[in-house]
């Protein structure tokens, strides 16, 4: 096995959880999430074999405006929105400590919320708000200019607020106002 396969190998081993974990947020499914992250894997693959003419200088944030890029662009096909069974939902254990009951019941609302946006506001908000990314990080990853990134951030903020619980809720201050 070449040095170039086994660096590769290695990244990928070590970057593969960060990624499906990115990969779940926005695809909001494990299955398809797994798929995104091998998609992903492949074309960073590819372009660590053809770095003789121009190295990746970041393979971290390589990977991972490989990954935002190739499930926006995945939500754009027509199949995307195919389901050939609809998934169960996941339920608190039984008997499970109410902390933990409510972190299922969290995550499940947050899901849910995402789910209910499109591909571009889901991504932006799992990139701003649960990646922790700055505006222009974001709007790398996501081949758009900052003001897209600020303007769709706060429209999608807009659409997502009436589909959470008032507790899940963090206050963004609304547009125009200033804190001191």
């Amino acid at each position: 096995m070449s040095t170039r396969t086994q660096e590769f190998e290695e990244f990928a081993v070590a970057r593969t959880p960060g990624l499906l974990r990115s990969a779940r947020l926005l695809c909001g499914d494990a299955h398809l999430a797994e798929d995104l992250v091998q998609d992903t894997l492949a074309k960073v693959y590819v372009r660590w074999h053809a770095t003789l003419r121009s190295p990746i200088e970041n393979p971290v944030a390589y990977a991972h405006t490989a990954l935002t890029r190739t499930f926006l662009s995945s939500r754009r096909r027509r199949s995307s929105t195919e389901r050939p069974y609809a998934d169960l939902p996941d339920r608190p254990v039984a008997g499970a400590p109410d902390d933990m009951a409510g972190a299922v019941e969290t995550r499940m609302a947050l899901d849910e919320a995402l789910a209910g946006l499109g591909p571009d506001d889901r991504a932006v908000l799992v990139l701003r708000y649960l990646e922790d990314l700055s505006v222009a990080e974001t709007a790398q990853r996501m081949g758009v200019s900052a003001g897209a990134v600020r303007n769709r951030s706060m429209r999608a903020l807009e659409r997502i607020r009436p589909l959470l619980d008032t507790s899940l809720i963090v206050h963004v201050p609304e547009r125009g106002t200033t804190h001191d």
